[in-house]
């Protein structure tokens, strides 16, 4: 007994060793290796198992009381199997499997030589069983690392039982494989190692049609025995594709859903930007044409066609925006002009020495100044001194008294382009120098109107 559980032990360590190996090979596919598009049928349906346990007369259902043996010897077993899977939680599997099953005290008949174990050699089986998948539709998961299964089939047996007696002989019930329909019926579970590859833990309890399973007939009940494996199953195909059996098709619906989700965002995101960008365009453009069609002094000339810009308010201008040339107006100076002049110069009155005017003067320069507006005249200032002081000083004070007047008669409203004051100092008598009144005369400012 001990070597048999021995021999199990080492089997199941091999089969784990192996399938921890196997499932060190690197998912390249990433967290999407378990999703296809829903309805896409783009997924492994076929695939083919190893395993291997231990084969005993012993099941969970009934008694060994009722059997032709009481006492299992568990012995070593192996198989294999391929599978179809033709929807995500039912497929069909063809299984193989061979070992032998063996037992000990019989229940007695009579007196005499009686049987006292039995050794049967399950040269094969072959059974085709419909496999269901549980637990594996999961709204919140892509996949269930563990897939627990049912199994239900039948199959045909082929055996050769050797009978062995109290006196120490032993009988062989036929010289052939004796085959006999039986019906497989198993439970268990699949844990997910790898893309391609699961770990398959099962037991699996088979109804045999006949009483002569173990070469002994006692009472009326047809023979049975279990099979407790561990195993190894490799999907077929490409690894990129998730298996069927373990595929999650509700999540891979809400993941097609927040995928397309996630698309029309990412459509709608670019549209805005698109958007976005058309009315920037749209702004630019705008301030472009703006540009195109802006007057900033207001002559009636958009600034891109205006050659002569910041013209004044009010002022004609041609088709370049340049201000329009006025008519030249001829001037004549009359007698009444003269008098007006003549009556500034003779009221012209300065400080001693200085170039202020005094106010006794303004009523006549204001009637000089507004004749200047009226009619536009031109006007020459030219500022006289007498030979007391130095030359210099007479030169200065000379031009600073023609610009005083220039400057009353501009606070007026006379144009300040049209006056030209010029200081002379005394290189201009039009009288002596050597009495008070020849200087007198020769302090003076000229008023010459043109």
């Amino acid at each position: 007994m001990k070597s048999h559980l021995k021999k199990a032990s080492l089997l199941v360590t091999g089969i784990m060793v192996g399938g921890k190996l196997m499932a060190q090979t690197p998912d390249t596919t990433g967290s999407s290796s378990n999703y296809a598009q829903p309805f896409s049928g783009d997924l492994r349906t076929w695939s083919i198992g190893i395993h291997g346990g231990l084969l005993s007369p012993y099941t969970f259902i009934g008694s060994m009381g009722n059997q032709d043996f009481r006492s299992p010897h568990e012995q070593i077993g192996y198989g294999a199997y391929i599978k179809k899977q033709i929807l995500p939680s039912f497929g069909l599997q063809a299984d193989f499997l061979r070992g032998k099953v063996e037992g000990g005290a019989a229940q007695l008949t009579g007196s005499g030589n009686q049987p006292s174990s039995f050794s049967t050699d399950l040269n094969w089986s072959a059974a085709l069983k419909a496999h269901f998948t549980l637990a594996n539709i999961n709204w919140r998961n892509k996949k269930s690392f563990i897939q627990p299964y049912l199994g239900v089939g039948s199959g045909v047996v082929a055996y050769k039982s050797t009978v062995n007696y109290a006196d120490g002989t032993s009988a062989t019930t036929t010289d052939k494989d004796r085959h006999e329909f039986f019906l497989p019926v198993e439970a268990g579970f699949k844990i997910n190692l790898g893309p391609s590859v699961n770990l398959d833990l099962g037991y699996q309890v088979n109804f045999v049609n006949a009483n002569s399973f173990d070469g002994y007939n006692y009472g009326d009940n047809n023979d049975r025995f279990s099979y407790a494996h561990v195993g190894l199953e490799f999907s077929l195909g490409k690894s990129s594709k998730p298996q069927m059996a373990t595929y999650n098709p509700v999540n891979s619906m809400r993941t097609e859903y927040m995928n397309l989700t996630q698309n029309l965002q990412g459509e709608l995101d670019a549209q805005k930007a698109e958007n976005q960008q058309l009315r920037n365009d749209l702004n630019t453009t705008n301030a472009n044409l703006a540009k195109l069609t802006q007057d900033s002094d207001g002559d009636g000339v958009f600034d891109i066609n205006d050659k002569c810009p910041n013209t004044p308010s009010g002022t004609k201008v041609d088709g370049s925006g340049c201000p329009l040339a006025k008519p030249e107006v001829k001037v004549y100076v009359t007698e009444e002009d003269k008098r007006v002049v003549r009556d500034a110069i003779k009221n012209l009155e300065f400080d001693f020495g200085k170039a202020t005017i005094r106010s006794t003067s303004n009523p006549s320069l204001d009637r000089v100044a507004q004749l200047l507006v009226n009619k536009n005249f031109s006007l020459k200032l030219a500022g006289h001194t007498d030979n007391v002081g130095s030359d210099a000083a007479n030169l200065k004070l000379s031009k600073d008294r023609a610009e005083a007047i220039k400057a009353y008669l501009v606070s007026q409203g006379a144009n300040p382009s049209r006056i030209e004051a010029t200081g002379y100092g005394e290189s201009q008598p039009i009288a002596t120098n050597k009495t008070a009144a020849g200087r007198q005369q020769n302090r003076r400012v000229e008023f010459t109107l043109y």
